[in-house]
């Protein structure tokens, strides 16, 4: 019994989170109400409280699930003395993933996202970096470095979710990559 409580849990949280994503498309987050997301998820808005306190603890909850496995990758991508990862293999696992979780990137990127989606993720980006970057920039401000790394590399990002077509992950990475190792060229 367990084991089906659990998957009409699964079901449940699932139908939420899609009937959000489908939500934020449209509008804000501050004008979805449980209502109407209960109604698109064909639920009761009782059954919603029984799992988020309103819709900003799921949309919480949503982000925290993505980051956890955003962060699982890059825990395993961008170990120190890790064999067999370069900046282009880490971007492509990074691309990859977005690819899996395309429609709440999007979204959560998009105009009615969530403006804190992207500085967290910047920040777990930062926190990544500093290791790989650092020891090269000693000539010169570090903090201006980063920031033009995270931005541009976050931007390239943004603009491929909005594409209506976008590139293969792997085309992707190879760009983001040459980009960071060459620079844009115009110097």
């Amino acid at each position: 019994m367990a084991e089906k409580t659990d998957r009409r849990i699964r079901r449940t949280k699932a139908l939420l989170s899609r009937g959000l994503i489908q939500l934020m498309e449209k509008k804000d987050i501050r004008d979805i109400s449980v209502k109407e997301l209960a109604e698109l998820a064909d639920i009761n808005r009782g059954t919603f409280y029984l799992h988020y306190n309103d819709i900003y603890d799921l949309l919480a909850q949503v982000e925290d699930e993505m980051f956890v496995e955003f962060n699982e990758i890059l825990d395993r991508t961008m170990k120190e003395g890790s064999a067999g990862h370069s900046p282009r293999d880490v971007l492509r696992e990074v691309f990859c993933f977005l690819e899996r979780n395309w429609d709440l990137a999007r979204v959560m990127t998009g105009p009615h996202g969530d403006f804190s989606f992207v500085n967290r993720l910047k920040s777990v980006v930062e926190k990544r970096i500093y290791i790989a970057l650092a020891p090269k920039y000693r000539d010169c401000d570090y903090r201006y470095v980063e920031a033009f790394a995270i931005s541009g590399c976050v931007g390239v990002i943004e603009a491929w979710l909005n594409q209506p077509e976008p590139a293969a992950p792997e085309e992707m990475a190879a760009i983001c990559g040459k980009l960071l190792q060459e620079g844009v060229g115009l110097a």
